[in-house]
């Protein structure tokens, strides 16, 4: 619904499909949001020349694009707060366990998060990505496990696929030396002790 009324935001006129491509978005999921947001009032349609119509937010629509920024921007701050104390308690247990060189097991939003998480540590971070292989300002980013070296232990900062990332890892080095945060929701293997984090 944001990335609609966002969309329509520009006050130029638009089409069902410049809105669907603005929000990133199918065709059918655009007019059926558009749909829904012409009922409640927050988006006007006008017929412009050749059977088109254009759409624009009324007032009441500018007013609710603004409450779900507020909304969204709420929401992310409380995740961001969340996620990097969750990285912390596990960054935690690495110092307590003497494990200092310290794979993050995916390259995105999360290995950020627990990047500034590890700030003030003694911890040394390498990212395994099997998307990327070119180091980034924070860290070596390595293609796969065995590229990485020596290691401690491997936090997955997953997001796309979690359960088969931490699967994965624990196939391969042993359950106790793979952490995960409690918010990703993984499953540990039924033989293997739980190494999540609270959230």
């Amino acid at each position: 619904m944001l990335a609609v009324l966002s969309a329509l935001d520009s006050g130029a006129h638009t089409n069902q499909r410049s809105v669907a491509s603005r929000a990133g978005v199918a065709l059918g999921l655009a007019n059926a949001l558009i749909k829904r947001c012409v009922r409640k009032g927050l988006i006007k349609i006008t017929q412009a020349p050749a059977r088109r119509y254009a759409y624009y937010l009324t007032p009441e629509g500018f007013t609710e694009k603004s409450r779900l920024v507020a909304e969204y921007l709420s929401i992310s701050l409380d995740f961001f707060r969340r996620s990097r104390a969750a990285y912390a308690d596990l960054f935690d247990v690495c110092e307590q366990r003497g494990w200092r060189r310290i794979v993050l097991a995916g390259d995105g939003e999360l290995a950020e998060i627990a990047h500034l998480a590890s700030l003030g540590r003694s911890l040394e971070l390498v990212v395994v990505d099997g998307s990327r292989s070119s180091g980034s300002n924070r860290w070596p980013v390595f293609p796969t496990l065995d590229a990485a070296g020596a290691i401690d232990a491997v936090i997955v900062t997953d997001a796309k696929e979690p359960q088969a990332r931490f699967d994965e890892l624990t196939a391969r080095i042993g359950g106790e030396r793979v952490l995960a945060p409690a918010f990703l929701q993984i499953s540990p293997p039924r033989t293997a002790a739980t190494n999540t984090a609270p959230t």
